[in-house]
């Protein structure tokens, strides 16, 4: 009976160990994936990142040749050279599409939205419920949905 009872015992002693274990391997699997989860997520942002700090070098050029194609003089529109310029534009903008870029809508009478525009003029004297944007000052741009240069924007209300 002695025997049956240490028998007894020692199963107790290796369920008891066996569980710990089965305990120690599960937390030590879950940290795993975590750290996995963790690595891939670390992966994506430095490329997002690494993509944006590219694209946000880049913008600066896109202005530069709206403006020039803004500012085009009359006797130049029909020129084959100034239009192939002006297609440059588009060209790029393609490209950066494909990368996920995309301009921010601030044409006159759309919504003003803080999280996309910034406010840059506001009309004090006007009256209304909605604050609206009444020209774009510089374009905006999002990277996979998330701003990296908000439209800088005159506002009014309506």
């Amino acid at each position: 009976m002695v025997e049956k009872s240490k028998k007894t015992k020692k199963i107790s002693e290796s369920e008891l160990k066996i569980n710990e274990l089965t305990q120690d391997l599960q937390r030590t699997r879950a940290d795993f994936e975590n750290f996995q989860k963790r690595s891939e997520a670390d992966r994506v942002s430095a490329r997002e990142s690494g993509q944006a700090g590219t694209i946000l070098k880049l913008l600066p050029v896109i202005d530069n040749i709206e403006r020039s194609i803004a500012y085009m003089p009359d006797e130049l529109k029909d020129n084959k050279w100034a239009q192939g310029v002006a297609s440059l534009v588009k060209n790029l903008e393609k490209s950066l599409d494909s990368l996920g870029l995309k301009r921010i809508d601030a044409a006159p009478g759309v919504i003003f939205n803080p999280d996309l525009h910034e406010a840059i003029q506001f009309d004090e004297d006007a009256e209304g419920e909605h604050e609206v944007i009444v020209s774009e000052m510089q374009a905006g741009y999002t990277l996979n949905g998330r701003p990296i240069r908000h439209a800088m924007v005159k506002v009014s209300r309506q």
